[in-house]
């Protein structure tokens, strides 16, 4: 009995987690294929892109936070059968997102040119950057209203909404980049050169003019309004109705709940991506074809890492709801299971990583420079996936039973007093290169994953009320 029990739960993270993991590995394909469209306009273009985007993102991923929040409350809420209270909380995840976004739009928008100077040494690059930055800074609002959406549904475990909206808009994010980075008059070329000049012929209605790295931008800011527009539309489903979504009750400390849980993830985003922030101005500083190869090395990381944030949003949700139905025992059989998933998927993409790491590399860029020098950042990367295997899925585990503050206190110290300074140091002090800048990248990701570990072995996690 207790075999068949163990099964089922296994079979829950990863039928939880299949969706999740495929919603966020097409986004970050579309990213990927925004970089490979950009690339193709030269190495200014490409590490401007990789640079505004990453800097929009140390806004966007305050978002997690808001995600964390909503998905931790409403998965407790189902466990506990007080369903309109998940309804409940997504529309206090929607207000927060409002309050986070709007004055950071508006001071983005007002010195983007500053922001990009800050952050960049290359004359060539900034102007580029500043155009991304300025377009960019608009789709905030739709990208944290997005995260609330998916906390609210991967806490109610309708996980393959997720998946749903985030392949549409991705594939509208494709679609939109192809005609506004090339243009009406380059368009046909660029797919004639992919070998399907047919699909030149969908942007045959309307002139456009090349918008080159601006363009991209566009087109991200027009998919993230239709990603909100779609996640919005699935909860006029008649399965949505127990959660009243439309309730819309303002409830003052149930708002100050989720800030206290969000808050923390948040924050912790915020500063350990402006310490990510630190790590490119540091390759920048050495060049900047190290910065548009690191901005190809970060993508396919980024993209390999989604298995184990899938796994443990999965993890995330069923831990909530088992403790929320006092059975904690059922939470612990949850983490094993979610550690053995994404110690399986993760491990599989660092072996490849390790052993054809040319291969990898040369599907996002034909500059045979980038791929040389990528070659042995990405096998450090594919080494450090069973590390972060084991940190991100046990992040999840523990901020899904409501313990937020402890993940994100550790993995800012670690970030800034480990992964930076060491950065620095074997990058530009020893004279290594972008090598020993993501050498650096060990010392953030290793101590994270055994700290994680060590903390969920106390089982004190099972102990929170929310």
């Amino acid at each position: 009995m207790h075999t068949h029990s163990n099964n089922s739960i296994s079979r829950q993270v990863i039928v939880l987690a299949i969706p999740i993991i495929f919603s966020n590995l097409s986004r970050v394909i579309m990213s990927l294929a925004d970089m490979a469209m950009v690339s193709r306009l030269g190495t200014n273009e490409l590490a401007a892109t990789g640079m505004g985007s990453l800097l929009l993102w140390v806004i966007m991923s305050m978002g997690i936070g808001l995600r964390t929040a909503v998905q931790t409350v409403s998965s407790r809420r189902l466990g506990q059968k007080k369903y309109p209270d998940c309804g409940n909380a997504l529309f206090n995840g929607i207000i927060l997102a409002s309050v986070i976004a709007i004055p950071f739009t508006i001071l983005g928008i007002t010195y983007a040119s500053k922001i990009a100077g800050l952050f960049l040494d290359d004359a060539a690059v900034i102007p580029h950057c500043t155009d991304y930055l300025f377009v960019g800074f608009f789709s905030i609002l739709f990208v944290l209203t997005s995260f609330a959406f998916q906390g609210f549904y991967a806490g109610v475990e309708e996980a393959r909404v997720h998946m749903v909206v985030t392949i549409s808009s991705n594939i509208l994010n494709v679609y939109l980049n192809a005609g506004f980075i090339y243009g009406s008059e380059h368009i046909t070329q660029y797919f004639t050169g992919l070998g399907v000049p047919w699909l030149a012929g969908l942007w045959s209605w309307a002139p456009f003019p090349a918008l080159a790295v601006k363009g991209a931008a566009i087109a991200t800011l027009i998919a993230s309004i239709w990603m909100v527009i779609h996640f919005a539309l699935f909860l006029f489903k008649k399965r949505m109705k127990p959660y009243s979504p439309f309730g819309f009750q303002f409830i003052s400390v149930n708002l100050i709940q989720q800030v206290k849980l969000g808050f923390p993830v948040g924050m912790q985003e915020m500063i350990s991506m402006t310490g990510f922030a630190v790590f490119y101005k540091i390759i920048g500083m050495i060049g900047t074809l190290e910065l548009a190869t690191s901005n190809v090395i970060l993508n396919i990381a980024h993209a390999s890492f989604m298995p184990a944030i899938g796994v443990g949003m999965a993890s995330a949700t069923l831990v909530g709801k088992f403790l929320g139905e006092e059975e904690p025992d059922k939470a612990g059989q949850a983490v094993k299971d979610a550690l053995k998933w994404a110690l399986l998927i993760m491990g599989s993409v660092g072996l490849v990583f390790i052993l054809v790491p040319g291969w990898i590399i040369s599907v996002f860029s034909d500059d045979p420079q980038i791929i040389t020098m990528g070659k042995p950042c990405l096998q450090i990367i594919g080494i450090l996936q069973y590390f972060d295997a084991i940190g991100l899925t046990l992040f999840f585990v523990l901020t899904g039973a409501g313990n937020t503050r402890f993940p994100a206190l550790v993995n800012m110290m670690v970030c800034w007093v480990l992964f930076v300074p060491l950065s620095y140091y074997l990058g530009i002090m020893k004279g290594m290169g972008v090598i020993g800048a993501w050498i650096g990248f060990a010392a953030w990701i290793i101590p994270f994953a055994v700290i994680m570990a060590l903390k969920v072995r106390t089982g004190s996690w099972k102990r929170i009320e929310v």
